[in-house]
């Protein structure tokens, strides 16, 4: 993926979605961890295989995507 090297799509691996490294880590499963309110320390100690620099990258994806698209917060 463009700007994230860390990141990565296989329609063989996890369905398609966006994975850590070919992993079989989803970006999702990271984010839900992080909102959750784990810090980056708990996530690597429950995915050893994983970098910090997979979090740091997971997050900014996070944050990337969040302004990439519009969202109407007035609709139900």
């Amino acid at each position: 993926m463009k700007g994230f090297d860390r990141l990565t799509r296989d329609p063989g691996v996890m369905g398609g979605k966006i994975c850590i490294r070919g992993m079989r880590v989803t970006v999702d499963v990271i984010v839900a961890e992080l909102e959750a309110g784990r810090d980056a320390d708990d996530v690597l100690a429950d995915y050893p295989y994983l970098e910090r620099e997979d979090i740091l990258e997971v997050r900014r994806f996070a944050a990337w995507l969040s302004t990439a698209h519009e969202a109407d917060l007035t609709r139900p």
